[in-house]
């Protein structure tokens, strides 16, 4: 089956359509791409018709005719292949000598001829009906790696997945040389990475996917070819998590050097945390331009926070903007939002209306990694509704040959199966003494990302197995350690003995293992004490003669790791960045919160913290409750990383935080949020615990 991903076809909708509709009838495997690669030559950016990668019959692009005008079209056809020798030479694995490995087939398609010239080799031509029989005289004849670097190069993912770093590992066995396989094993997107990264939809997009499923590498990607193939457009980029700026930064602009030969035009591009303020654009934001924009009064984070309470600034300030501004001035052509689970429906609406029609907004989230308690609400509630009633925004049902409103990415590209079901275990308390603590709203949701059924059913009552396959999490990512290396749970008999277990084995990583400072992350859950927290190892390291760094704090906002140096970080500003070996400290923190809602919240930092591993993690901590937790991974590995469990009746899903849930349980969910926020700022000091109970027994008086 060949698989259709459509870019933009504006110009040819009609022959992109029917060439669609021919190649489905194809018996064989592939990628056609409609509308993309973008190429540079020295006349600009050229945008191909469409392209074709298939194993069976190799690569052909496709030169398509709208209309009844062929024209010169064996001069197209050889501008096409120089194009594409051009493009391929660079790559050591494409070629033999001074020649590629493979033919480039270039095939003109006129659908609306009745009649076409004979095709005399190399120039191919096809009229509808034709097209079938002549593809299937091409026949890919190099190997299946020189396939698999051809895609690569296709999708222009290859450097960019190697990272910034170089490695020559002098051991075969080492950490080093492990990491480094894992890492050259990532070369190609998925076909719904594809899809998310080329398919363009005329209002609003939505993409779901695992911690570890590229979504931030997909957002980046869609900026590089949208902006390559829309240079006038306004794009604006915003996230929660400052220090993912800079990597925005650099994924936009190594994709597009590499796709057209040229850098992005950065007065064209703002990549922008939510929040912002004064001081140039290094410290702008969506919400402080918004308010630049159109002359309204920009409120900082304190000001916010005394006007609308903790943990309610950033939803305060924007409802407070969109009120205050009944006429929007539209800036941007296309909005792209990162870590949505993190931002508010407030500010989402805020985006929305900052942009020029058709309102391209795409917004990409994964709610188990929320750290602030927010469910993503269903788009037809979250962008809000006309002066009618009726939603700005919905989802319809998905059409053939039309790109996708909704795209959920199944497959995990960072974590291993152990990881990841660890991390799911944790974060819902399957193996919990006291049971489970948060849940899916839907059943559909297990299987959505990436989860089979093994044994049972989900159903209410019923007993579950649910497990990974190689399909939904690459063997690759867990083969080059046993299971006990990749994630070992360390308990300590107090704080100064976890410090000085961290620091000796942060050492063996760099001097034994040939791991790099930068490789090794340490993240702290509570971010209220995380400098406190790990100043003690930071101090014994520097001792030591190791460098480094506490994010955020010794270093720019906007930048997480350093080169040569170890990166220490609260667990929020870890958000959205990778490292191959992870240590988490204190994941004591991580067990239970003084009821079910905030377990479920200290529960999402630690599955945040340890889905930011590539290869390895340590979770370390002290007292009965890190014991506890050891129980519950015992427990998962006797069950080989399955989730087994008894599946939550409907009744029993409504005493849990349901993620994804539908509009009928909103009312119960908002009044949850509310007595939460009663119940944090009792603990906080905010209220008096005595006020209010005394409150409760005057209006439960009987009248």
């Amino acid at each position: 089956m060949i698989d259709v991903v459509w870019g933009t076809a504006k110009d040819k909708p009609e022959s992109s359509r029917l060439l669609a509709e021919q190649l489905a009838d194809l018996e064989t495997q592939g990628q056609l791409y409609i509308g993309y690669p973008v190429m540079g030559s020295p006349m600009g950016p050229v945008k191909f018709d469409a392209l074709l990668i298939s194993q069976e019959i190799g690569l052909v692009a496709f030169d398509l005719v709208e209309g009844t005008e062929i024209g010169a079209y064996e001069s197209r056809q050889d501008d096409i292949a120089s194009m594409l020798d051009v493009k391929f030479k660079p790559y050591p694995n494409l070629k033999q000598g001074r020649e590629l490995k493979f033919a480039i087939n270039v095939v003109t398609f006129a659908p609306a001829k009745a009649s076409v010239p004979e095709s005399v080799d190399p120039y191919f031509i096809a009229k509808s009906g034709d097209l079938g029989a002549m593809l299937q005289n091409f026949k890919w004849k190099s190997d299946a790696p020189t396939y698999s670097a051809l895609v690569a190069a296709v999708q222009v993912v290859t450097s960019i997945r190697a990272g910034k770093l170089k490695r020559e590992p002098k051991k075969t066995d080492s950490k080093g040389a492990k990491l480094k396989r894992v890492e050259d094993s990532i070369a190609n997107l998925d076909q719904h990475q594809s899809q998310a990264v080329i398919e363009t939809v005329e209002g609003v997009q939505r993409i779901r996917g695992l911690a570890g499923s590229g979504k931030t590498i997909i957002l980046a990607l869609k900026v590089a070819y949208l902006h390559s193939q829309h240079p006038e457009w306004m794009i604006g980029v915003t996230f929660n998590t400052r220090s993912l700026k800079e990597q925005f930064r650099r994924l936009i602009n190594n994709f597009t050097i590499e796709q057209t030969g040229t850098e992005p035009d950065w007065t064209q591009i703002d990549i922008l945390n939510a929040w912002g303020g004064p001081g140039g654009k290094e410290r702008d934001g969506i919400y402080h331009r918004y308010c630049i924009e159109h002359g309204i009064e920009f409120l900082d984070y304190g000001t916010a926070k005394l006007k609308f309470g903790q943990n309610n600034e950033l939803k305060g300030v924007s409802a407070l903007a969109l009120s205050a501004t009944p006429i929007v001035n539209q800036h941007y052509d296309l909005m792209l939002v990162d870590e949505a689970q993190d931002l508010p429906p407030e500010f989402l609406r805020l985006c929305y209306a900052f942009l020029r029609e058709p309102k391209r907004l795409v917004y990409a989230y994964d709610e188990l990694q929320s750290l602030t308690g927010n469910a993503v609400l269903p788009p037809e509630e979250l962008f809000g509704v006309r002066s009618d009633g009726k939603p700005l925004v919905t989802f319809g049902p998905e059409e053939i040959n039309s790109p996708r409103q909704d795209i959920i990415l199944e497959k995990c590209y960072r974590n291993s199966r152990p990881l990841l079901a660890t991390a799911h275990a944790i974060g819902f308390g399957i193996y919990r003494q006291n049971g489970l603590v948060q849940f899916f709203g839907q059943d559909s949701l297990w299987t959505d990302v990436g989860y089979v059924v093994e044994a049972g059913e989900l159903a209410g009552g019923k007993n579950v197995t649910l497990t990974r396959t190689p399909n939904t999490s690459p063997m690759f990512l867990e083969e080059h350690s046993s299971t006990e290396d990749l994630i070992q749970f360390v308990k300590f008999a107090n704080s100064a003995e976890q410090t000085q277990w961290l620091v000796n084995a942060i050492k063996n990583d760099i001097n034994e293992e040939e791991l790099k400072p930068e490789d090794i992350v340490v993240i702290n859950p509570n971010p209220l004490s995380t400098q406190r927290e790990v100043g003690p190892a930071r101090q014994a390291l520097f001792r030591d003669g190791i460098n480094n760094e506490l994010a955020g704090v010794s270093t720019s906002a906007d930048v997480f790791t350093k080169i040569d140096a170890v990166t220490f970080t609260g667990v929020f500003r870890a958000k959205g960045n990778e490292a191959g070996m992870v240590y988490i400290i204190n994941g004591q923190d991580c067990y239970a919160g003084w009821d079910k809602a905030a377990t479920a919240l200290v529960r999402n930092r630690l599955f945040t913290a340890i889905t930011r591993s590539k290869a390895w993690v340590r979770v370390l901590g002290v007292g009965a409750h890190m014991d506890r937790l050891m129980e519950e991974l015992q427990l998962l590995r006797q069950n080989d990383f399955k989730l087994k469990f008894d599946y939550p009746t409907d009744e029993e899903k409504a005493q849990l935080r349901l993620i994804n849930i539908g509009k009928t349980s909103r009312k119960r969910v908002k009044k949850r949020r509310e007595l939460q926020a009663v119940l944090d700022a009792v603990h906080s000091g905010e209220l008096d615990a005595e006020h209010i109970i005394e409150q409760l027994r005057k209006t439960s008086r009987p009248k």
